[in-house]
């Protein structure tokens, strides 16, 4: 007997539209037209014999039937994705140790740390992979999540890893090494920004109560790699996590004009679903990245 099945076109378009709220974004994420998104769901309404959607106004909003549907189509993609990685991979994911952070953060700080953990547990496979600021940790697939905010996350345990500190870098390029200012203006001086974190300089400004004027202005970059980048090459003033640019600090590539790091407020934290937490490895890792903060 035939299985009373959407298509798995279907299934992908409706997760990407209730993810986004949008068939444009949505058609943007899955490289197609917003007309075959369109069409996609359609054909799955029609299927189902329910509507997914409503429109409000240029928005589109899930119905009761859509919410309730999401939640199981989310799963069942996800389970098949990890049934064709393993596939590949040789190994089902299960056995391995799903860890989730910025790749920034990977980058900076938990990859020069790693081979120590591999080391001490040589029989863990680890695969790191990027987070999402929305993720829903009732359904993602990772074992443990290093997270930047507040430490209050729904269906997960958290634990502080470390305050954040934040720090205004230059080049010797910008400003000679060993300078020293206790005013900005920011008519006169280049600042770099941070398109993912705009708010940054504000939260800088607040902390260290360092005297300032004109308006903060400069070019926007979408993620931190590339404006530690750009500070680097002379290109202009940085905000940016201390944790971030420990490498260049000592090498001399950057140094701090404006005075010593400051208190962002927010925090890095290690996160843990609710139905992952018993899973064998996860307390392992957790507590090894706690001993490398004390």
């Amino acid at each position: 007997m035939r299985r009373f099945l959407p298509s798995l076109s279907a299934l992908q378009a409706f997760e990407a539209s209730a993810r986004h709220l949008s068939f444009t974004r949505a058609a943007a994420d899955l490289s197609v037209t917003q007309s075959g998104i369109s069409r996609q769901i359609t054909k799955l309404e029609q299927m189902l014999g329910l509507p997914l959607f409503e429109r409000a106004g240029s928005r589109l909003v899930l119905t009761d039937a859509g919410s309730k549907y999401l939640s199981d189509v989310v799963y069942t993609l996800n389970a098949l994705e990890e049934a064709s990685i393993d596939l590949v991979r040789g190994r089902k994911a299960d056995a391995s140790l799903m860890v989730g952070a910025n790749p920034t953060f990977v980058s900076r700080w938990l990859a020069p740390r790693l081979q120590h953990f591999l080391q001490l547990a040589p029989e863990v496979p680890v695969d790191i992979g990027p987070i999402e600021a929305d993720i829903e940790f009732k359904s993602c697939r990772f074992d443990i999540v290093i997270m930047r905010g507040a430490g209050s996350w729904a269906d997960a345990r958290s634990q502080l890893l470390f305050a954040e500190e934040l720090v205004v870098v230059a080049s010797p390029l910008l400003i000679p090494a060993g300078e020293k200012h206790d005013r900005l203006d920011f008519s006169r001086m280049p600042t770099l920004q941070n398109a993912s974190r705009p708010s940054l300089w504000i939260q800088w400004l607040r902390a260290s109560g360092l005297s300032n004027n004109g308006v903060i202005q400069g070019v926007r970059f979408s993620q931190s790699e590339m404006l530690i980048s750009a500070a680097v090459s002379g290109l202009g003033l940085a905000v940016v996590p201390i944790h971030y640019v420990q490498r260049e600090l000592q090498s001399g590539a950057l140094h701090m004009p404006f005075g010593a790091p400051v208190k962002s407020g927010e925090g890095y934290w290690v996160v843990s679903p609710e139905r992952k937490a018993p899973k064998q490895h996860v307390s392992q890792f957790r507590d090894w990245l706690m001993q490398q903060v004390r």
